[in-house]
């Protein structure tokens, strides 16, 4: 038998069942499949696309160590890819195909239309649910639908997970000699201005070191410093996540390790447990995405928001954009993500909030700027993210409560540290009047001054949702 590995966002050798499998049934060969055409349509950033490329590297070397080769194809979209990977298998008499599942609509598209071009064929395939610890469709409430609040999502999770937590798998043994040579020189170079270095390059064996200091020495007061963008008190992990480089499985391992006791959640310590809650928020998006494929296709989660009156692009949106809002904590945090392809995640929240509830413009716009720019651009935890921000997502925040930018700077930058180090040119003012100069200072320091009244924007969301809540209950009378 020989078994073709099919790698796609699951780019590791540990935890990797697809791999493990493939390996334990026979001898195996791996590809990948670059896809920037699709890529292109989906709006992916360069930066995760260019982090992709130099883990692809990592890959290689880790299944060379195991006799596997892997070989790289410019796919340019899934439906040439798909094309490919079927003549590919027939042309190395390839009888069993594994792969791990993917859940944005055009993904599972993908992956549907290639089991079915692989059957026709007679190629046996194998898909696996890893990205989550229990399955999507798994967990159901009393009424067997779907959960769409996450603290019951969490508190069902938290109750199966003994039963129906997928299994960490190990890495796999070296199999006897590769049966080809392995081939990456398809592997791109992509034109970024992001220093990569920012991005922890590191090998999967360096990753997981990473994570085990990192539950080592803070995640005990993550809960504490978790939202003060200036510290480095968070993992630093989402875009190996996002990559398939490490999974939650392993995240919840290592939370568990360090706590000693398997599957006693509830002794774990605070900022342990707050951590992991952050990864059963990522589950719970994926099992959204799975459930209401709608939010894949641009729509609102809360179908009726869709009458909200959302502006288009405009000039406020090209401001904020480009972080020059004039609000400092907003500008700070858009170039942030601007110079680093990152962006602290309560900044995401106050950012994403200010577009929707202060300027009034279309969540999709947001979210699509910022996974045209992230290095962890994930759909699913994008996309949740976006609509919890707008209150149009399941378990959005209530529509009335309005992150105010400047109560946010003071809670978590007060000395203005990290709005310092990103909007240099007010970096001058002391203490905490950079987080709102004066008309006056703004203008001396060629500093934008802010178009938008805060409260005044604030009450017409307020306004906008009240009446929304009242039309709907008049068509619902109708």
């Amino acid at each position: 038998m020989t078994n073709l590995v099919w790698f796609r966002n699951d780019l590791r050798v540990h935890d990797n069942p697809a791999l493990n499998k493939a390996m334990s049934n026979g001898q195996c060969i791996a590809v990948f499949y670059i896809t920037d055409k699709q890529w292109d349509q989906h709006g992916l950033s360069i930066i995760k696309r260019q982090l992709m490329m130099e883990h692809l590297k990592h890959l290689e070397r880790a299944l060379s160590q195991l006799n596997v080769p892997l070989i790289v194809f410019d796919g340019e979209s899934f439906a040439l890819s798909t094309q490919h990977l079927i003549s590919t298998c027939e042309e190395w008499n390839i009888t069993d195909v594994f792969f791990n599942h993917e859940y944005g609509i055009n993904e599972k598209e993908y992956t549907f239309n290639a089991e079915t071009g692989l059957r026709n064929q007679g190629i046996r395939t194998h898909g696996f649910d890893e990205q989550c610890i229990i399955a999507p469709g798994a967990i159901k409430n009393g009424q067997g639908e779907d959960y769409k609040v996450f603290s019951a999502f969490k508190r069902k999770w938290y109750s199966v997970l003994t039963e129906q937590a997928r299994p960490l798998y190990t890495k796999p043994k070296a199999q006897s000699a590769p049966l080809i040579e392995s081939n990456v020189t398809c592997l791109k170079a992509y034109d970024i201005s992001i220093p990569l270095k920012d991005h922890r390059l590191l090998d999967e064996d360096h990753i997981h070191e990473h994570l085990t200091d990192f539950i080592d020495s803070r995640v005990s007061y993550y809960h504490l410093e978790r939202d003060i963008p200036n510290l480095d008190s968070t993992s630093q992990l989402s875009t190996h996540l996002a990559l398939g480089i490490i999974t939650t499985r392993q995240c919840m391992q290592a939370v568990l390790n360090g706590n000693h006791d398997m599957y006693s959640l509830d002794s774990l310590d605070e900022g342990s447990q707050c951590w992991l809650s952050e990864l059963i928020w990522r589950e719970f998006y994926r099992h959204i995405l799975v459930a209401f494929p709608r939010v894949s296709r641009g729509k609102a989660f809360k179908i009726e928001t869709e009458k909200l009156p959302w502006k288009s692009e405009n000039e406020s949106f090209i401001n904020w954009c480009n972080g020059l809002t004039g609000i400092p904590i907003i500008d700070a945090a858009m170039r942030q993500l601007n110079q680093t392809g990152w962006m602290h995640n309560r900044l995401r929240m106050v950012t994403a909030m200010f577009l929707t509830k202060h300027l009034h413009i279309d969540w999709r716009l947001g979210e699509q700027y910022f996974y045209s720019k992230l290095s962890d651009a994930d759909l699913a935890s994008n996309n949740g993210g976006w609509q919890w921000s707008a209150s149009t997502g399941v378990d959005a925040v209530p529509y009335f409560r309005i992150f105010n930018p400047y109560r946010q700077a003071e809670r978590f930058d007060p000395n203005g540290d990290f709005v310092r180090k990103y909007v240099t040119e007010i970096a001058s003012i002391e203490g905490k009047a950079i987080l709102k100069p004066s008309d006056q200072r703004a203008k001396d320091l060629n500093y934008p001054i802010p178009t938008v009244d805060l409260k005044i924007a604030a009450d017409a969301t307020k306004t906008y949702f009240k009446q929304l809540k009242r039309l709907n209950i008049k068509e619902g009378d109708a």
